[in-house]
């Protein structure tokens, strides 16, 4: 599914964001990156449909989005928010069980299909072993895990993740890029905020914003993205390209 921003306008206190036009396609992975305060967050949670827009719309596969039906919208976009959202006291299993809700309702018991989908989702983000753990006793990446498990739950079309390598060490960072990749390949809009700029160069396409406006947008090896990069950092980083032995790479280091 595509998603679509036409002419989108949200203001919050002394804060504007503008998108004119913006399109996120199927089978590709964006990096929504910039400085605090960018209006990142407020984009994506736009997306989402969690915020609605004072102007404009988001269109999701040639409709607009608050014309969705919830529960086909729930299986038409996973959302991970920055801050997660679930009930300490819940099982990690349930947790992640709560992705499959727009499938069955809440009315509804979960099939086979659900089960596995769940268990499969729990090996995806190496949280299997948590399964029986109580969300409020696990550490933050852990927590983290679990999360990032309940979006692929969903098994929905459209991934939207809000910083989603937040407390995770370097290793299940490395996992969550290749998962992202990999559901972009199956055909998923996959669209990410993240500070982490070489994270961010690992995606398909990077998108900067920087005070509420879109002031670049192309892939990592484009050098108009890298001087904007530079210039969104107060010429605080520079990038560089890698050659090693799994591909070119880009990587955004601090200015000396």
């Amino acid at each position: 599914m595509s998603v679509r921003v036409h002419n989108l306008s949200f203001a919050y206190k002394n804060f504007i964001l503008r998108v004119p036009e913006l399109r996120f396609e199927r089978a590709v992975v964006t990096a929504i990156v910039g400085p605090n305060g960018a209006g990142k967050s407020t984009l994506l949670e736009t997306l989402a449909g969690r915020l609605r827009p004072d102007a404009g719309q988001v269109v999701l596969e040639a409709r607009a989005l608050p014309d969705w039906p919830a529960r086909a919208r729930g299986r038409a976009l996973a959302w991970l928010p920055q801050s997660g959202e679930a009930d300490g006291e819940l099982a990690a299993r349930d947790v992640v069980a709560l992705g499959r809700l727009p499938h069955h309702g809440l009315l509804g018991g979960p099939t086979a299909a659900d089960r596995a989908a769940i268990e499969a989702a729990m090996r995806d983000a190496d949280c299997d072993a948590l399964a029986e753990r109580r969300l409020a006793s696990l550490s933050g990446g852990e927590r983290q895990r679990v999360l990032i498990a309940r979006a692929w739950a969903t098994g929905a079309p459209v991934l939207l993740l809000d910083e989603p390598t937040v407390h995770l060490d370097a290793p299940h960072q490395r996992r969550l890029v290749h998962a992202l990749r990999e559901r972009a390949r199956a055909g998923a809009t996959v669209v990410s905020v993240l500070h982490d700029l070489t994270l961010a160069l690992a995606a398909d396409r990077v998108v900067v914003l920087v005070d509420g406006r879109t002031c670049a947008d192309g892939p990592p090896q484009d050098t108009a993205l890298h001087a904007a990069l530079r210039d969104a950092s107060g010429d605080a980083i520079r990038v560089q390209r890698i050659d090693d032995p799994e591909g070119v790479r880009w990587v955004a280091y601090p200015a000396g």
